[in-house]
């Protein structure tokens, strides 16, 4: 069966090649080393510790374990590698120069072999769920031991994978360890044939992420000297058919909260002008973050169409909705805004964190709605009780202070693959 995939693979592979063409005409970021995608790049001649984390979000929750690895073997290369232009730039912003940073190639077995004949690596670690299995046969074949780390899998997931299990399960059986987000998450990845005896509960890397003072800082400023001292609320992340009803809900908050601000943060910047030209269509008043300037006391909405500043806006506002949570994507970070103290709000699309939203649920720290009515009343409640929205806030930030921890229970189990990795690799 892997051969049948390879083949397909090799089949979709130019196909994929000529989407990222095509997206380069509007975003050149898209154009940025187009070759590393086939597995070519710079040689590493001492052999690396690779992570892999598909996109900005991957990239971002990676950063921790990154460092503390960084800190712990000095004398190792590292490589990071990822799937799209938002990840590459934030991982040049958080490293600069300091790691090598490249795309992940192509599922294709020569691309896959000249991916890794580059990088040279002792240890792959893999965020998330990136289950590729041309990419692990070849980490087996070169004896490179590889970690899912903050592995997580959806209910839904599992039945697409056991339908394949002949393929995928052969990938997760040998030389992969499981560090699982949960308990449930760890009897996913066993039903879909990963061993029992390399699976375990681990946590979620996102809950050490460490925003840092510059974070809040950057905040502070940005609402003193930029949104001004109106009521605000940031939508993060949001997907098509969610700005629409955030949009309806903002219109009915303005009729119970005096010129509140709706932060609207679309999760992907191809999408900027899309709803721009929504903003547009519906009459609403609104500046773009782009342009720099501070926020007009009449404007409705602020689209922020630049990229890497949703923290520093999560610390600005007073609530924070997620999105990819009112429409059918699994929804976002919740963890983000909660480590700042700012009370989160959720749709019922919840799949990608299912239990970090039933626990910040459980504690007061974020509110799941239905649609844009029950949204726009418990904004109205929020603003209508500081006291309310300050408990909620520190109900959030002591879940995530009571979760932290997983890079150290990861850096137990990569220590020893770091140590009995031999100095030899297969070409």
């Amino acid at each position: 069966m892997r051969r049948l995939y390879g083949l397909l693979m090799m089949l979709a592979a130019p196909v994929a090649f000529a989407v990222v063409l095509m997206r380069g005409i509007r975003d050149r970021a898209y154009w940025t080393a187009p070759m590393e995608r086939f597995g070519f790049g710079r040689w590493i001649a001492t052999r690396s510790i690779w992570l892999h984390a598909v996109s900005l979000g991957e990239v971002s929750a990676a950063a921790p374990l990154l460092r503390a690895l960084r800190a712990r073997y000095p004398g190792i290369p590292f490589v990071l590698s990822t799937a799209t232009p938002t990840g590459r730039n934030r991982a040049r912003t958080l490293f600069g120069t300091d790691v090598d940073i490249r795309y992940l190639a192509y599922d294709t077995p020569g691309s896959v072999r000249r991916f890794l004949a580059r990088i040279n690596p002792r240890v792959g670690v893999i965020i998330e769920t990136e289950l590729w299995p041309n990419l692990l046969h070849e980490c087996r074949r070169r004896g490179v031991p590889v970690v899912i780390a903050s592995a997580r899998l959806t209910p839904k997931s599992v039945l697409r994978y056991r339908r394949a299990r002949a393929l995928f399960g052969d990938a997760v059986a040998q030389n992969v360890t499981i560090a699982a987000q949960t308990a449930e998450d760890a009897e996913r990845f066993i039903a879909i044939g990963a061993d029992r005896s390399r699976t375990r509960e681990v946590g979620n890397l996102k809950f050490d992420v460490q925003l840092g003072v510059e974070v809040i800082e950057g905040g502070r400023k940005l609402r003193a000297e930029y949104l001004g001292a109106r009521p605000v609320w940031i939508a993060g992340s949001t997907h098509p058919g969610e700005e629409e009803q955030l949009l309806a809900a903002h219109a009915e908050l303005k009729k119970v909260v005096a010129n509140p601000l709706l932060v609207l943060v679309p999760r992907h910047p191809q999408r900027f002008e899309s709803v721009a030209t929504l903003l547009t269509r519906r009459g609403e008043q609104f500046d773009r973050r782009s342009a720099g300037a501070p926020v007009r006391n009449d404007v409705d909405v602020l689209l922020v169409d630049t990229v890497g500043e949703l923290a520093a806006l999560y610390a600005a506002a007073d609530l924070a909705f997620v999105g990819g949570s009112l429409v059918p994507v699994g929804g976002h970070n919740l963890l983000e805004p909660a480590a700042l103290g700012v009370p989160g709000i959720t749709g019922p699309y919840t799949a990608n964190s299912r239990e970090i939203a039933r626990e910040l649920m459980l504690r007061g720290g974020a509110v799941q709605v239905a649609d844009a009515q029950t949204l726009a009343n418990v904004l109205g409640q929020f603003f209508a009780d500081p006291i309310l929205r300050q408990r909620a806030g520190a109900s959030a930030r002591e879940f995530v202070e009571a979760h932290r921890g997983t890079v150290a229970r990861l850096i137990d189990l990569i220590d020893p693959l770091v140590a009995s990795s031999g100095p030899s690799v297969k070409a």
